[in-house]
C-alpha cells in the first residue's frame, strides 16, 4: 500500500461516514450524540489496535497529541453540522478546502515545499471547488445554503488542515492508532458536557448508522494517518479531494440529490488534479533504493 492508495481508501471511508451522518440525523439523532457514539467506537477500536501493536496508549508527544484531539473535535463538529444542513456533495466540497490550508501550514511549520504537481492539483481542485459553489452563492435564496452551515463547513476545513499538519508532525514518532486515539478521548467528555441532556434512544436504523459512522471514521482516520506516514502532507491531502466524487455518487444513490452540471464539471477538475498529483510525483520509497526480500 502506497500513500496515494491509503488516501483513496480514506476518502471512500470518509464519504461513507458522511452519508451515515445524514441518515442518522434524519432519524432524529442530535449532532453531539452522533459524535459521542462515533468516538466511543473509535476508542474501542484504537485500544484493540494499540494492544496488538504493543505501543504505549498515551504516546510520547502528549501535548501535540492533545492539541490534535481538540482541533479535531472542533473541526468534526463543523463538518458534521455542514453535512446535516447542506446537500451532501456541496458540504463535502466546502470541507475540501482543507488541503489548501494543509499545504500552507505544512510549508510554514514543517518546511515542506509543495512540488509543482501538488500545486497543479491544488489549482485544479480550487477551480473545481469554484464551479460547484458559485451557483449557490449566486442564488438570492438564503435557504439554499444557510450561512451558518457554510461557516461551519469552512471552519471545519481550517480545523482539518491544522489537524492534518499535526498528524504529519506526530507520524514520525507515534503509532497511527495512538494519534487517532486522542481524537475520541477529547470528543467523549466534550460531547457529554455540551449535549448529554439532548441524547435520545436510537431506533434500529439509528443504531446501524451510528455503528457505520464509527467504523467508517476509524477506517478513514487510520488510512489517512498511514498516508501521512508514507507521503508528504500536502500531496497526501491533495488526493483526498476524491471524496467529493464519492460524495456526489452517494448523494445521488442514497438521498436522490442529482448533481448539478456545475457539480459534475467541478468534480471532473478535481479528479483530473488528483490523477496528475498521483502520476507526476515520484514515489519517495523508490528514491531510497531499498527493498525487502
Amino acid at each position: 500500500m502506497t500513500g496515494p492508495r491509503y488516501m483513496l481508501l480514506s476518502a471512500l471511508a470518509f464519504a461513507l461516514m458522511g452519508a451515515m451522518v445524514k441518515i442518522a440525523s434524519a432519524e432524529g439523532l442530535p449532532l453531539l450524540q452522533i459524535i459521542f457514539v462515533r468516538a466511543i467506537i473509535s476508542v474501542l477500536l484504537c485500544l484493540i489496535a494499540i494492544r496488538r501493536s504493543g505501543s504505549k496508549p498515551l504516546g510520547r508527544q502528549r501535548g501535540l497529541l492533545l492539541a490534535r484531539g481538540v482541533v479535531g473535535f472542533l473541526a468534526l463538529t463543523g463538518v458534521f453540522y455542514a453535512f446535516i444542513n447542506l446537500p451532501y456533495a456541496q458540504a463535502t466540497v466546502l470541507q475540501y478546502l482543507h488541503p489548501v490550508f494543509t499545504a500552507g501550514l505544512a510549508f510554514w511549520f514543517l518546511a515542506e515545499r509543495p512540488t509543482p504537481a501538488t500545486l497543479i492539483c491544488i489549482a485544479l481542485s480550487l477551480l473545481g471547488l469554484g464551479c460547484v459553489v458559485y451557483p449557490y452563492f449566486q442564488s438570492t435564496s438564503t435557504s439554499v445554503m444557510p450561512i451558518a452551515a457554510v461557516l461551519a463547513g469552512l471552519g471545519g476545513a481550517l480545523g482539518s488542515g491544522i489537524a492534518y499538519t499535526l498528524v504529519r508532525k506526530l507520524a514520525a514518532t507515534e503509532h497511527p492508532s495512538v494519534i487517532v486515539l486522542y481524537f475520541p478521548m477529547v470528543c467523549v467528555p466534550a460531547t457529554l458536557l455540551l449535549g448529554a441532556g439532548d441524547f435520545i434512544w436510537p431506533s434500529q436504523i439509528g443504531w446501524l448508522t451510528l455503528l457505520g459512522v464509527g467504523c467508517f471514521t476509524q477506517l478513514g482516520q487510520i488510512s489517512l494517518t498511514k498516508a501521512m506516514q508514507t507521503d508528504s502532507a500536502s500531496r497526501a491531502t491533495s488526493l483526498s479531494y476524491l471524496q467529493i466524487v464519492f460524495a456526489a455518487g452517494l448523494g445521488w444513490l442514497l438521498f436522490k440529490e442529482v448533481p448539478a452540471t456545475a457539480t459534475v464539471i467541478g468534480a471532473a477538475f478535481i479528479l483530473f488534479g488528483a490523477l496528475i498529483s498521483a502520476a507526476l510525483q515520484p514515489n519517495p520509497h523508490k528514491k531510497r533504493g531499498t527493498s525487502k526480500a
